[in-house]
């Protein structure tokens, strides 16, 4: 659910009524049901295991409690909000990683919140990794929509200290979870992968910064001498018009804005948080908590419902290669 007191109860709420119209396989909630009765009035059932989701599901939103129900005023968050939140998120991993369900897609959480009940980790993406036992460096975070996905190799982290992370070790691990991470999450059997510079221009050849040619240049030979179709870098200005993003199926990006302003712009209200590289298929909206208009009945469920689309997909991908025999 994430934070009970956002939009994320509203956004699944739309998304349950929407189910026949983008024929989303039945899903659950975990969290407070409370939560959800505060902003929708449509049909609920209280269940007691997974199990119960399937047959339920053509008729009510079914919803697996945690915790005490307390009383949730949407817009306001709360420590106790908060602590559904986290205790939700351990129980959708447990429940992702013993196949109880098919995959997790996470609701847009307060870190601030978090923070005050004890979360130490920079987002729910370190988390998740943390509790299928991968290291944060081996998960990899990537925005999708319809016409466009992107990695920013570096996330959380002030601007000024992207130059000295930036290392050949970082951009051969993000590539090579990215692309493993699309073979079996999308099914690109040679995934395109289009890297850009850090500096304006991509450095023109090391006139206005030197990562390009000392660090980028030589990462990417290694990637191709391994089989990896990885081209760059690219000046960043010239990688998201149309025909730019007709030439690759991923761009890796150095730093948070320089993905995410060009996937937010194109995809804002469809954009779609995967982590690539965990032994479970986790997605998330690509947006947050929204408590200013949480309540209001203003939320657009678009980026959920791709959300639970791309779950499904990439679920159903999964499931159909390893009962091949492919990684």
């Amino acid at each position: 659910m994430g934070d009970p007191a956002g939009i994320g109860p509203e956004i699944i709420a739309k998304a349950w009524k929407a189910r026949e119209l983008h024929s989303l396989a039945p899903f659950f909630v975990i969290g407070n049901p409370k939560a959800i009765a505060a902003v929708w009035d449509g049909p609920i059932s209280i269940i007691g295991s997974p199990h119960d989701a399937a047959s339920r599901f053509a008729e009510t939103l079914p919803v697996l409690p945690v915790g005490e129900a307390h009383e949730v005023v949407p817009g306001f968050s709360s420590g106790d909000g908060a602590q559904v939140a986290l205790q939700a998120l351990e129980i959708g991993v447990g429940l992702a990683r013993s196949a109880a369900a098919g995959a997790l897609v996470t609701g847009p959480v307060s870190k601030a919140q978090l923070y005050q009940v004890g979360f130490t980790h920079p987002g729910q993406t370190e988390f998740v990794a943390e509790r299928c036992g991968i290291s944060a460096d081996s998960a990899v975070m990537m925005l999708a929509g319809p016409t466009l996905r992107v990695v920013p190799m570096t996330v959380h982290v002030a601007l000024a200290q992207v130059p000295g992370m930036i290392s050949q070790e970082l951009i051969l691990s993000k590539a090579r979870v990215t692309a493993r991470g699309l073979l079996r999450n999308f099914g690109i059997e040679r995934p395109r992968l289009a890297f850009a510079g850090l500096n304006p221009h991509a450095g023109e050849s090391g006139a206005i910064g030197r990562e390009e040619v000392d660090i980028l240049t030589p990462a990417l030979a290694q990637l191709r001498t391994e089989g990896v179709d990885a081209v760059g870098p690219f000046s960043a200005d010239t990688m998201f018009h149309p025909r730019a993003r007709a030439g690759y199926d991923a761009a890796l990006c150095l730093y948070h804005d320089q993905a995410l302003i060009p996937i937010k712009t194109l995809h804002f209200d469809d954009g779609v948080n995967i982590t690539l590289g965990l032994p479970i298929v986790r997605t998330s909206p690509d947006h947050g908590t929204a408590f200013n208009i949480a309540g209001s009945n203003q939320a657009d469920p678009g980026a959920m419902i791709a959300a639970l689309r791309m779950a499904q997909s990439a679920a159903e991908r999964r499931s159909a290669t390893s009962a091949i025999g492919l990684p």
